[in-house]
Order: C-alpha cells, then sequence, then structure tokens
C-alpha cells in the first residue's frame, strides 16, 4: 500500500530562495501551458496531450523571456505538466470542473519531485540542485529501507514549509472485534453513537473567534501591497493554522478510536456542501468538518480490515421509532425537538441516540 507521510521542515535561506523560484517557475508553466492549450483548442480545433506539452516547456527553456525555468529542477515542471494533463482527464469524464489559472497570492504553493530528482539516504532528504538534506521534523519513522517514490514540498499560507513522501508500507488488518456501531453527526455534540456515547464537539474555531476578529480588524486598516499589510496577513494566517490542526488532531483521534473498537460503522451519506448553503448553520458544519471526519473513516477502515456502511441521505432516521418491532414514523421532527416520546409503544427517545441506532439498522440492512 501507498501511503503519504507528511512532516514539517526548516529550510535554510539558500534552499527557501531556491523552493520559492521553484513554486512559481511551477505556476508560471502551469498558466502558460492552460493558456496555450484552450487557444488551440479554441482556434485550431485541436486536443493536447502531455507529450505536447513537454515539447512547449522544451521550447519555453530555450526562449530568452523564460529561460529562468533553467533555474529549477526540470522534473517539477514536467510533474505539473503531467497534473494538468489528469485535470483535463478528470475534467472531460465529467469528474471536476475545467482546470484554472493559478493565482500567485491565493493558490498553493508546492512542486513535485520524482525518485530522479532527489536522493534519499540514511533518512536525509537532498533535493535536486540542494547541496544540503533538508531539515526535517518526523513524527514518526519511516519503514525500514523505505524508498520514497515521490515528494512534494509546500509552504502553507502561514509560512510553514511540509514535505510529503509517498512510500510503500504494509498496514497489517487489527483483529475482528465483531462490534457494529451507528453515528450520527451533529452540532450540539459532535458524533452520537447508537451505544448512547456522546463525542462532544470542541468547537475549535468559536474558541479563537475573538482573536480572529481582532487579527482580521487589523489586517483590513493595513495598506493593500505595503510590508505591515504582509505581516498582518501572516498573523491571520497562523490563527487559521492553529484552529485546522487542532481540529484535524482530534478528529484523527476521534476516528482511529472508532475504527479499532468496531469491525463495521454505520453513516449517514450527507452532501455537506448543499447543506452549507443554510448560513445560519454554515459556519458551525463547517467547524464540525463532517466531510473530512468521512474521509478519515474512509481511508482507516481500509486500512485495518473494516467496513464504512454508508445509509441514504434522505432516509429519515430521526423521525422513526427505533425501538425493535415498533418502526412509528414522525410526519415532522424540527430541529429543537431534541426529545420525543413514540404515541405506539411509549418509548422516550433522545432525538440523536435514536437517530444513531436506526442508522446502524439501515446500514446492517444495506448489506
Amino acid at each position: 500500500m501507498v501511503l503519504a507521510a507528511s512532516d514539517r521542515f526548516y529550510p535554510t535561506t539558500e534552499q527557501a530562495e531556491l523552493l520559492h523560484r521553484t513554486f512559481g517557475c511551477v505556476r508560471y508553466v502551469w498558466n502558460k501551458a492552460l493558456a496555450e492549450r484552450t487557444r488551440r483548442y479554441k482556434d485550431e480545433g485541436k486536443s493536447t496531450s502531455y507529450v505536447d506539452t513537454a515539447k512547449w516547456l522544451t521550447a519555453w527553456k530555450k526562449d530568452a523571456e523564460s529561460e529562468f525555468l533553467r533555474e529549477v529542477s526540470n522534473v517539477a515542471l514536467q510533474q505539473t505538466l503531467r497534473a494538468q494533463q489528469v485535470a483535463f482527464n478528470n475534467f472531460f469524464a465529467k469528474r471536476a470542473r475545467f482546470p484554472r489559472f493559478k493565482s500567485r497570492k491565493k493558490s498553493r504553493k508546492s512542486a513535485t519531485f520524482q525518485n530522479n530528482a532527489f536522493t534519499f539516504r540514511d533518512g536525509k532528504l537532498t533535493l535536486a540542485k540542494t547541496s544540503e538534506p533538508l531539515s526535517i521534523v518526523w513524527h514518526r519513522p519511516l519503514p525500514e529501507s523505505a524508498q520514497p517514490s515521490t515528494v512534494t514540498v509546500s509552504c502553507d499560507s502561514a509560512g510553514r514549509w511540509f514535505v510529503s513522501l509517498l512510500v510503500e508500507e504494509t498496514i497489517t488488518p487489527t483483529p475482528s472485534t465483531g462490534a457494529v456501531v451507528g453515528i450520527d453527526a451533529g452540532l450540539d455534540h459532535l458524533l452520537t453513537l447508537s451505544t448512547g456515547e456522546k463525542i462532544a464537539n470542541p468547537r475549535h474555531e468559536r474558541r479563537d473567534r475573538r482573536k480572529l476578529a481582532k487579527a482580521q480588524k487589523t489586517l483590513s486598516r493595513k495598506a493593500r501591497g505595503s510590508q505591515n499589510r504582509a505581516r498582518a496577513r501572516l498573523g491571520v494566517a497562523r490563527i487559521h493554522a492553529r484552529i485546522a490542526d487542532r481540529r484535524r488532531d482530534n478528529l484523527h483521534k476521534v476516528t482511529t478510536r472508532l475504527v479499532r473498537e468496531n469491525q463495521a460503522i454505520a453513516i449517514e451519506d450527507l452532501t455537506v456542501r448543499n447543506m452549507l448553503g443554510n448560513h445560519s448553520l454554515a459556519r458551525a458544519i463547517s467547524d464540525a468538518a463532517w466531510s473530512e471526519l468521512r474521509s478519515m473513516l474512509e481511508y482507516k477502515t481500509g486500512w485495518y480490515g473494516r467496513h464504512l456502511l454508508l445509509v441514504d441521505r434522505w432516509f429519515p432516521s430521526s423521525k422513526l421509532c427505533s425501538t425493535p418491532g415498533c418502526s412509528y414514523r414522525n410526519d415532522k421532527m424540527p430541529l429543537n425537538v431534541r426529545s420525543w416520546t413514540c404515541p405506539r409503544c411509549g418509548t422516550v427517545h433522545d432525538r440523536d441516540v435514536n437517530a444513531a441506532k436506526n442508522i446502524c439498522a439501515a446500514g446492517l440492512a444495506e448489506q
């Protein structure tokens, strides 16, 4: 199994300057190739392949106007053309929208190197055109004799540097537990389990909302294009990064525990993007990060030999009575109703626990 190990590193001044130039060249090649592909199809009616764009890159490096492309690794430039070809393939297959131009300020700063553009020996990674290995802080050791096939270097909006290595790793499935749990995602509680347990919603964004508002107010007062504005923007980005890191750490802990304790996990197949259209709840839904939660459950259940059961988003989990043999269904169930009594069997239900039980039963029924 190919896994990505992502770690922070601290570049020297020379390395940082080279990588920033590489990011700029990657963006330049992407935009120039995208513009030429679009023009070629519009004016000449011709499609473009990766081989065509690779020939263009060779010509651009010989052109006096763009000869600066020679200063960085050619592999990183070729990789961005391959990524653009994948983006177009996804667009034509209707899996994604049309590729967009990259912005200097807003687009992600990253560059990808294949194994012919770096060396990895004794846990030290050295990129092409650099004289020293990167100073990486490993959060966990790589498998012995691991040889990365691809390395991606990036710098986020908070100025932090990361390196992601694709390595081949074998994950042993954990012993079967036989337990099955249903999960109801919410806002008052992050998750409610069919066992009756409720996992608290940390509300990471709310905790730093006042600090974030103050930093954004300071940013709004700075003159555009000034160094003061750049520093203020960095301050806002660092607060956002802190919030995202805490949220991701909590989700990792919760999902890892659920996967280890249960053989099968049932969840609703929610369309979070559509739910964000509710402007009164959009901020809270974004902070709960339901999409990231589901993504973690998907790949972790695959790793450890578990099963993720998806229940249809229109399944009336909150309206049904979960008592065995009852299955009474309410016509309406407003969000402000947190508990209710079944008129048929007389059972008093906690709204979220009842929904989690129904999701668990529906997930098993669809298997």
